[in-house]
C-alpha cells in the first residue's frame, strides 16, 4: 500500500477504505508518512468530500490514535454538549453543573479559543488554581463522585487530531466539513460519552455564517455519530450578536456565576434551558424537553446547580470562593464606553468584529501559542431590536493598555448599526436536526 495511491484515489473522487485510512493516518502519527503527503490528501478531501462511512472510519481511527476513556463504571447515560463556538458563548460552563445537578453525568473535554471565538478552558483558568489537565483516572473518578468534569485535550488524547489540525491550519482546508466533523467527533467520543447535544452556531459571529452551512455541518456531525452508534441531536442557534452580555474570559466567568445564581441574561438562560432539556432527554431523565426545562429551572432557583459548580472548582484545584466573591476574579482595571451616535433601534451587529475587538484587547489568540489576558473584554448592553438613545452606552470596554483600547474602539464603533425604524429581534434557536431526518 502506498500513500500516493490513496491520495490519487481521493483526488479522483474515489471512496477510501478503512484499511487505507488506517495506513495513512496511522503512518502520519508514527511519522512514517510525511506532512506533504497528508497535506495533499487533506486538499483532495476538501474538494471531493467524504461519504458518511468514510467520515466515520476517519473519526474512529483518529479517536483510537491515543487514549480512549472508559466510563462504563459510571452509572447512567453519559451526555456531553459541543458548541461550534461564538462571541460570548459561555454555555458549557453553565450546562455542565446544571445538567449534572439533575442527574445526568457530564464528561466534558473542551478547547481553547482561537480567532474571534472564546474557549471554555481559558474561561475556567480565570479561576485561580483551576486545573484543566486531569489524568484519565482522576477524570473518571470525579464524574463518578460529583457528576461532571471539564478538562482539556492532553498530548496523549487524540494526537492524530492535533497533527491534522496543524496541517489544516496552514493548507487552507480548515473549512472542510468532513475534516471538521472528524476533528470534533473524534475528541468527543474518545471522552467516553454515550450521547451528545450539538449547538451549531450560525450568523456573523459564527464559523458557519449561513444557515445552509450550519445545516450541512449539523447533519454531518449527527450522521457520523449515528454511524458510530451514538445518539445525538443538533440545534442551530443564532450568533448574529453576543450571547449574553459578557465577552472576555473573566467577565464571562462572572456572568456564568450570575446565571447559576438564577440572575442570568434572558437569552443565555433560554439557550441553556433548551440545550440542557435536550441533554436530560438523551440521558433518559425526562421524557420530553419541556419537563427537562422545568427541572433545570428549579435547579437554578434552589442553588443546586451553583453548588455543583463549586464542587467542580474544588475538585479541580480552583478557588471555590470565587462563587461567592467574584471580586477575586481578575478583571482589567480600566473601563471606557462606546456610545450610540443617534436615537433609534439596534438594527444589527457585525458580530465577528465584536469578537475580534475582544481579541485585540488580549482576550483571545490569533495563533495557538498566543497568551491570553483573562481580565480584559467588554459588556454588550443592547440586543438587536432594542431602543437606544444618542449617547447611551452600547459597549463597556475593560482594558489594560490604551493602545489596545484604541484598536478595539475602532472595530466596536463599526460593529453595530442603529435604525430610525423599529427592528425585529432575530430568532435565538432556528431549528433542531435529529438523527434519521433530512
Amino acid at each position: 500500500m502506498r500513500a500516493v495511491d490513496i491520495i490519487a484515489k481521493k483526488r479522483n473522487g474515489g471512496e477510501i477504505e478503512p484499511r487505507e485510512l488506517e495506513f495513512l493516518i496511522g503512518g502520519f502519527v508514527r511519522k512514517e508518512i510525511p506532512d506533504y503527503q497528508l497535506a495533499a490528501f487533506l486538499m483532495a478531501v476538501f474538494f471531493q468530500g467524504m461519504t458518511f462511512p468514510e467520515m466515520a472510519s476517519l473519526t474512529s481511527i483518529m479517536m483510537r490514535s491515543g487514549e480512549v476513556f472508559d466510563l462504563s463504571d459510571v452509572p447512567g447515560i453519559k451526555v456531553d454538549k459541543h458548541s461550534t463556538g461564538g462571541v460570548g458563548d459561555k454555555v458549557s460552563l453553565i450546562l455542565a453543573p446544571l445538567v449534572a445537578s439533575a442527574g445526568v453525568p457530564v464528561p466534558m473535554v473542551s478547547g481553547r479559543g482561537l480567532g474571534h471565538t472564546g474557549g471554555t478552558l481559558d474561561k475556567l483558568e480565570a479561576i485561580p488554581g483551576f486545573n484543566t489537565r486531569l489524568d484519565q483516572k482522576t477524570f473518571i473518578r470525579q464524574i463518578r463522585d460529583i457528576g461532571a468534569a471539564i478538562i482539556g485535550q492532553s498530548d496523549h488524547f487524540v494526537p492524530a487530531d492535533k497533527g491534522l489540525y496543524a496541517l489544516r491550519d496552514v493548507t487552507a482546508t480548515v473549512e472542510s466539513i468532513p475534516l471538521i466533523t472528524a476533528s470534533i467527533i473524534s475528541k468527543k467520543v474518545a471522552s467516553g460519552a454515550d450521547a451528545f447535544v450539538l449547538d451549531v452556531k450560525t450568523g456573523s459571529g459564527a464559523f458557519m455564517d449561513t444557515l445552509d452551512k450550519a445545516r450541512a455541518l449539523a447533519r454531518s456531525l449527527i450522521g457520523v455519530l449515528k454511524e458510530l452508534g451514538r445518539n445525538s441531536i443538533a440545534l442551530i442557534t443564532d450568533m448574529n450578536q453576543p450571547l449574553g452580555k459578557a465577552v472576555g474570559n473573566s467577565l464571562e466567568l462572572v456572568e456564568t456565576i450570575e446565571t447559576l445564581q438564577n440572575r442570568g441574561p434572558a437569552d443565555l438562560v433560554e439557550i441553556c434551558l433548551e440545550l440542557g432539556g435536550q441533554m436530560l432527554v438523551l440521558g433518559e431523565i425526562t421524557a420530553n424537553v419541556a419537563e427537562g426545562r422545568r427541572i433545570l429551572q428549579r435547579k437554578l432557583e434552589t442553588g443546586e446547580a451553583l453548588e455543583l459548580f463549586r464542587l467542580i472548582i474544588e475538585h479541580q484545584g480552583g478557588d471555590p470562593s470565587v462563587v461567592d466573591l467574584p471580586s477575586r476574579i481578575d478583571i482589567a482595571p480600566h473601563t471606557k464606553t462606546i456610545h450610540s451616535p443617534q436615537n433609534g433601534y439596534i438594527a444589527g451587529y457585525e458580530n465577528r468584529l465584536v469578537g475580534v475587538a475582544a481579541c485585540m484587547l488580549g482576550a483571545g489568540r490569533l495563533r495557538a501559542e498566543d497568551d491570553v489576558d483573562v481580565g480584559v473584554g467588554l459588556i454588550s448592553h443592547k440586543r438587536i431590536g432594542e431602543p437606544v438613545c444618542a449617547g447611551e452606552p452600547v459597549f463597556t470596554v475593560y482594558y489594560r493598555k490604551e493602545s489596545l483600547f484604541s484598536q478595539a474602539e475602532h472595530l466596536l464603533k463599526k460593529s453595530f448599526l442603529v435604525s430610525a425604524e423599529p427592528v425585529q429581534s432575530p430568532k435565538l434557536i432556528y431549528e433542531e436536526i435529529r438523527q434519521g431526518r433530512g
